[in-house]
């Protein structure tokens, strides 16, 4: 959830708020305050254009507002707009930097690109300033998981017990984060709590349909999931994990199937799109699957698996050019991956740059072999991606 907008009390030192009218007029075109609350009031009401125009006629007055530029951040956060949401948001932070919660939507935008890592301080400073916000509690704990600090989310997740124990996604991180921590005390406990509070409940089947996924144990995976939609067939990322469960079977047709029911009900999942890319590609239908793709890259740039794969299937289609500039990006993202450099190579080769794919084929050699059958396997259709796992409090 983003921070609402912040209130001109907050960054206005000694000035004493009062009521305006909601729009801008000329009454109090040239008033900074006076602007900021007609700014606020566009905001509630969700008139996210005028909300812009006046707060950057407060900043065209006074370019010290941090709460101008905060707000603006919030605007473009509504718009997804990452890029000129984080620029106003770190405007607005070196202003006034005592505002937490400035620094928990810094967060939140690097959270919302899945830029986990570049989460954590702010995330951090909040928890640091607010220990109560279980906002950013969870967020940080969950970023700490998602990049595999496993014994910092536990210590940062194990104080939300009291109110979270009753969630199963807070159940399901605990119980992995625990057990991969080595505090097998908690493991149990979270994996108890968690059996006690499904019952019957569609989400328990969806997370334990996603735990079979995991293990490979895909026959029981479908079984567990079939469950969950009998119970509530619209249930965030049901069919996003079915389709993960008939990929991994390679029954291609189900597969299609259930990531395109996911993608109508959750239409901005980029991982849904990913998988569906990668469907396409397996069936050798390479304009869908450079559709779909291309739709995931928009959603979030950072899938190496959709440049990977998109390269691949220029790759089959001659398109060498092309799939070198996917694999060059790929490779910025996950630099380490034989998989990248050994069709790096492979398309340098066709592209008669034989010198360099030597050198990738080289690259290639120096990984140990079951790494490399370890990435194959990652890029192409694993490990199983999480979108559920975050979902912000």
């Amino acid at each position: 959830m983003v921070m609402a907008g912040v209130l001109w009390a907050a960054v206005a030192q000694g000035q004493t708020a009062r009521p305006l009218p909601a729009g801008p007029s000329s009454a109090h075109a040239a008033d900074p305050e006076a602007l900021f609350h007609a700014g606020e009031a566009e905001l509630r009401a969700g008139n996210l254009a005028a909300a812009e125009q006046n707060f950057r006629a407060v900043l065209a007055l006074n370019p010290q507002v941090a709460g101008a530029y905060a707000n603006l951040g919030v605007i473009y956060m509504r718009r997804r707009q990452w890029a000129p949401a984080l620029e106003s948001l770190q405007k607005a932070e070196k202003l006034s930097p005592s505002l937490a919660g400035v620094r928990l939507n810094i967060g939140i935008v690097h959270y919302r690109q899945n830029d986990f890592q570049g989460a954590i301080a702010p995330f951090t400073s909040v928890v640091r300033d607010q220990p109560d916000s279980f906002q950013a509690r969870y967020l940080l704990g969950l970023c700490y998981f998602l990049t595999e600090q496993y014994e910092s989310a536990v210590s940062t997740l194990e104080p939300l017990w009291p109110q979270a124990s009753g969630e199963f996604n807070y159940l399901y991180i605990v119980t992995i984060a625990a057990g991969k921590a080595g505090r097998h005390d908690l493991e149990q406990l979270a994996q108890n709590r968690l059996v006690e509070v499904g019952q019957n409940n569609p989400a328990f089947h969806l997370l334990m349909g996603k735990a079979h996924i995991n293990r490979e144990e895909y026959d029981q995976a479908i079984h567990e999931l079939e469950l969950a939609a009998q119970g509530d067939p619209k249930l965030p990322y049901l069919h996003f994990n079915l389709g993960m469960a008939y990929l991994k079977k390679r029954d291609l047709l189900k597969a299609e199937a259930e990531f395109q029911r996911e993608i109508a009900l959750e239409p901005d999942v980029a991982e849904s799109y990913d998988q569906l890319g990668l469907v396409y590609y397996l069936q050798d239908n390479y304009t869908q699957a450079e559709k779909y793709l291309r739709l995931a890259l928009r959603q979030n740039p950072k899938l190496a698996s959709a440049h990977y794969t998109l390269a691949k299937s220029y790759q089959r289609q001659n398109r060498y050019p092309e799939a070198l500039a996917e694999l060059d990006a790929a490779g910025k993202l996950a630099p380490e991956s034989g998989s990248v450099h050994f069709v790096r190579g492979q398309v340098l080769q066709k592209l008669g740059r034989t010198a360099e794919a030597r050198l990738e084929m080289q690259k290639t050699a120096a990984l140990r072999a079951a790494e490399h059958a370890k990435e194959e396997r990652d890029l192409e259709a694993g490990p199983v991606p999480n979108p559920e796992l975050t979902h912000e409090p």
